[in-house]
């Protein structure tokens, strides 16, 4: 992102965006005009290791938003900052009915996970979003492919779907900041590249699995790499 095109883009907001606390038009991830909103976060630290005897379930933790840090985003007008404020998802997290999977790239029929079956838990810590799904059946289709990738470092990033209910620009139109969302029936998803670089903090563990069984022999090779 150069200074010249966000000046000129924070310009032409500023004089076509009608209030600070309207959303970005056609907010996207990157400059491709089709491009997803959904904002996207690396991973780190994944592990995979036996813990107990819980009949071969895996742990998954990890970091589906970093607040307080700016990511580059689209709108109509061009490049713009974006952040997201400490504590914006809480009245969201507090539905009683909540309703979010945990998925691969944003496909809501690759389904690991889900709050409303108790398997999946969504949390707001001093990082930010921060996903926990502590009984991932290694059996399951998804989980045995995407284990064994997590762990070698092929996919290390986050992202999450949701719904802008407050925000407001900064007055010179170069920064947007969420300050409320919503993520009820939106989702948290393990996607390959994206566009905010902050999240840290992911984890893998393998809760004894059967050492007979093909996902325990997936994640024993994915150890050996």
């Amino acid at each position: 992102m150069t200074t010249t095109t966000l000046a000129a883009a924070a310009a032409a907001r500023a004089q076509n965006v009608r209030q600070r606390a309207d959303r970005p038009s056609q907010r996207r991830a990157s400059q491709q005009p089709g491009a997803r909103a959904a904002v996207r976060a690396p991973l780190s630290g994944i592990e995979v290791r036996a813990a107990g005897d819980t009949g071969g379930l895996l742990d998954f933790r990890g970091h589906a938003s970093v607040y307080e840090l700016g990511y580059d985003m689209w709108d109509y007008y061009g490049p713009y900052t974006e952040i997201v404020s400490a504590g914006a998802a809480s009245e969201s997290l507090a539905r009683a009915d909540l309703d979010v999977p945990f998925v691969l790239g944003h496909d809501q029929l690759r389904r690991m996970a889900r709050t409303t079956t108790g398997t999946l838990f969504l949390t707001e810590d001093a990082t930010g979003l921060h996903v926990h799904a502590p009984a991932l059946d290694p059996e399951d289709h998804d989980v045995a492919y995407i284990a064994p990738k997590l762990r070698a470092g092929l996919i290390d990033e986050m992202s999450f779907a949701f719904r802008i209910t407050s925000g407001q620009w900064s007055p010179d139109y170069t920064e947007y900041r969420i300050n409320r969302l919503d993520i009820h029936r939106g989702d948290v998803a393990i996607v390959g590249y994206g566009a905010n670089p902050h999240t840290v903090g992911a984890g893998l563990r393998d809760q004894a699995a059967p050492a007979t069984s093909r996902a325990r022999a997936l994640l024993e090779l994915a150890i050996a790499r």
